[in-house]
């Protein structure tokens, strides 16, 4: 009575398991029987039904599939070892180890034909992870705003502040856009844990982050905010959001102390934020940015995004250090193609010789491959920065100047 007394926690406690308990329990030669049982209440018995379940830690990962027949799993274009079968279920599963730091995608071969498989899985480095012995922030606190620049519409946002922050020393300051999904430390971008870890390594410095979400009530107004090319945001931004904020926290206001970010529609909304007001943002990160035409209102002579590759080229050079990243499997509809957008984003950035970064896969309208490069796009963007300066002229690196331009290959048809 006394054994089965103590086996039933652990058996309960494995039908959901983290990451690593789960992948140590995968590696066993012979999986104890409560694996299967995990396995399923931890994936989703529909997830690998369906092919899609994946479950990682660092570069260590799980992959899980139901078929009748042999399946052969494909991660970035290349068979994976034989898959194990679980006794005589038709459950099967392998591991394997990913490359930290990009997204990956895999699928599966069953009888020679495609089955299931994802575009968008994200293998993160330790940075990404809660390190011991780093200080964490508290938990960001939301925040509503009632706008008078955008009549009508209320804004939520949180502001994270890390453990390091002192208010005798002004901070440096990021703000992201879609700031709901930055919110919470563990989830799918990462960027509170990025950066306690990046700020404990030295390798950015004390900043206060401001994450804002599209305005309320109306689904319209991200799109009206975002992805319209003007000053409006900005000034939003600048004379509404960030008033408040500096009215509590002690933050610095010169423009080489300030990075904004955003994802998709919010990618366009950053770098327009630092076009426009160059002086109050330096530092751009934009992800799978949409620098297309869902915002262009001729009859309005209002443009949209798909008219920056040319503005780079023909207006006068912004002081502005940009980081974009993109995927070939990026959305292509009737706005536009977020792909060739962003190769036509970094074309013009590199002829007019601009400090940037361009970072590009095979993702798909995901933010998978930015989240899992945050730490090395955050230490990029702020590389060299010195708080004794509140200025610094940005010029393209060395090793970029020697690159050619980019170029594109059909890769979908025949020759």
């Amino acid at each position: 009575m006394l054994v089965t007394l103590l086996l039933c926690p652990l058996w309960l406690a494995a039908q959901k398991l983290p990451a690593a308990e789960l992948l140590k329990m995968a590696g066993l030669r012979n999986p104890p029987a409560a694996f299967q049982q995990a396995l399923l209440d931890t994936l989703g018995a529909e997830n690998v039904q369906k092919g899609v379940a994946v479950i990682g830690e660092g570069p260590d990962f799980l992959w899980a599939v139901e078929s009748a027949q042999t399946p052969a799993l494909v991660v970035d274009e290349v068979a994976r070892p034989a898959m194990r079968r679980l006794g005589r279920t038709n459950l099967w599963f392998l591991t394997g180890k990913l490359k930290t730091g990009a997204a990956h995608q895999f699928h599966y071969l069953v009888n020679g034909a495609v089955f299931g498989g994802r575009n968008d899985v994200p293998a993160y480095g330790p940075d990404s992870y809660a390190q011991p012995g780093v200080p964490q922030g508290k938990a960001p606190e939301k925040l509503v705003h009632a706008s008078k620049i955008y009549e009508g519409m209320n804004s939520d946002y949180w502001i994270y502040v890390p453990a390091a922050y002192d208010p005798a020393r002004p901070a440096a300051l990021m703000v992201w856009q879609d700031g709901e999904g930055f919110a919470a430390r563990d989830g799918g971008s990462r960027l509170l844990n990025v950066t306690d870890n990046l700020i404990h390594q030295k390798k950015i410095p004390v900043m206060i982050h401001v994450m804002i979400s599209p305005g309320t009530p109306s689904k319209t107004w991200r799109s009206l905010e975002y992805d319209t090319v003007s000053d409006r945001y900005a000034r939003f931004l600048r004379d509404e959001i960030l008033a408040e904020v500096q009215s509590r926290y002690n933050i610095r206001r010169d423009a080489y102390s300030r990075a904004i970010a955003g994802q998709s529609s919010g990618g366009i909304c950053a770098f327009n934020v630092a076009w426009q007001q160059p002086n109050e943002f330096s530092r751009v990160l934009s992800r799978i940015g949409s620098f297309t035409s869902i915002q262009w209102r001729p009859a309005q002579n209002l443009e949209g995004g798909n008219v920056y590759p040319f503005k780079i080229r023909k207006e006068p050079k912004r002081n502005i250090r940009v980081w974009l990243d993109d995927g070939a499997n990026d959305l292509e509809n009737d706005h536009g193609s977020w792909p060739l957008q962003n190769i036509q984003m970094a074309n013009s950035l590199k002829m007019k010789s601009y400090d940037f970064h361009f970072s590009f896969g095979n993702a798909t309208h995901s933010t998978a491959h930015g989240n899992a490069e945050l730490p090395e796009a955050l230490t990029w963007l702020w590389r060299d920065y010195d708080p004794a300066k509140n200025e610094q002229v940005y010029e393209m690196g060395a090793a970029e100047k020697t690159k050619p331009l980019f170029r594109v290959r059909i890769a979908n048809r025949d020759h």
